[in-house]
């Protein structure tokens, strides 16, 4: 149950953060991004990739949630599907972010 409450806890931040961020605003919480110099910057669409990131978010908090009630409910299979998503937004993330320019101007 202690496991239960952290995870929530830990979805707020993350709540937060993918709503900011699907308004297509906070890019700079972005990692990576925010790092870039002003002149890289310019070359990308700084609201699409936000409103991206905060999709992926979303989905990271809805993980967290499948987590957060596999400790209350105690079904292994809550805790499996949320790990299998959390992989496959990811690795969905990472190919489709880097590929094709999609997020430069």
């Amino acid at each position: 149950m202690i496991e239960a409450i952290v995870l929530l806890i830990i979805m707020i931040p993350f709540l937060i953060f993918a709503i900011v961020l699907s308004q297509g605003k906070g890019a700079f919480f972005i990692a990576g991004y925010n790092t870039m110099s002003d002149r890289k910057k310019e070359t990308y669409d700084e609201t699409a990739l936000a409103k991206f990131t905060g999709k992926i978010m979303y989905g990271y908090c809805f993980c967290l949630l499948l987590w957060a009630l596999n400790g209350i409910f105690q079904t292994n299979w809550l805790f499996i599907v949320g790990t299998i998503l959390f992989v496959g937004l990811t690795v969905f993330m990472l190919i489709y972010g880097n590929t094709k320019n999609r997020f430069k101007k």
